[in-house]
């Protein structure tokens, strides 16, 4: 009776050991990581809006999309959690532009400038970061014809129940032909607005370029885009859909 309690005993002791030395193998949780944290010497959003005009920024911020890259530069929809920031013809190689895919996160340091109302960053370089992020469209119908739309400038938006005012046209004033940017007029609650197919970023061939050709007057469309500023609010589209 003693020799089988004395075996029953030390079978426990090695199991138990067993069990201690196999949770000591595993590997240490890792440390959840602030994807949106600034780093040293970045801004906060709220840091960039205030910061005037013509002075030098710097920002990370995730792309959401481009557009076409040309002669060593590109133009860049990017945003965080807290608002977003228009890159106008920022240097990138051929070989980096093919990086900087939605989600992307990126530190950018450039100037910070106004054209018509857009207030973008210009002669802006910027690096490849860890970190990924794509922002949802936020609904902004209700905040058309208010003083409130502004504060989304540049963020990725939607609108909802948009009445068609006319036919697109190529170019602003209608002189231009396929493959142009296209411009069409959208209304709500009785105000109307110009909104726009930047060629750029969604050119001829594109689902939405091809949707918005065929917009007749009087259809119901749901949008999403991007929203920029020229003059006021002009939104590059990216999705529509005819209710």
């Amino acid at each position: 009776m003693k020799k089988i309690f004395a075996v029953l005993l030390a079978l426990s002791m090695v199991f138990a050991l067993a069990a201690c030395t196999s949770g000591s193998n595993e590997p240490a949780a890792e440390p959840e990581v602030d994807i949106f944290a600034k780093g040293e010497g970045v801004m906060t959003y709220a840091e960039y809006a205030a910061a005037d005009l013509d002075t030098e920024v710097t920002v990370e911020t995730f792309v959401q999309a481009t557009q076409s890259w040309w002669d060593n530069t590109i133009t860049a929809y990017t945003q965080d959690n807290e608002g977003a920031y228009f890159l106008y013809n920022m240097a990138c190689s051929e070989e980096d532009a093919a990086k900087l895919v939605p989600g992307t996160k990126i530190k950018v340091t450039g100037f910070k400038s106004e054209w018509s109302g857009e207030v973008e960053i210009v002669d802006a370089t910027f690096e490849i970061e860890e970190g990924e992020y794509i922002a949802e469209a936020t609904d902004v119908t209700a905040l058309l014809g208010t003083d409130e739309m502004i504060e989304h400038q540049n963020q990725f938006v939607a609108f909802k129940g948009m009445t068609v005012e006319s036919e697109a046209i190529y170019k602003w004033d209608g002189s231009g032909a396929d493959g142009d940017d296209l411009y069409f007029q959208v209304s709500k609650d009785g105000q109307t607005y110009t909104f726009t197919v930047e060629s750029y970023l969604c050119g001829a061939g594109t689902e939405v370029y091809e949707a918005v050709k065929g917009l007749k007057a009087g259809d119901t469309v749901d949008m999403e885009g991007f929203c920029y500023w020229y003059e006021g609010l002009n939104p590059h589209i990216t999705s529509v859909t005819v209710l």
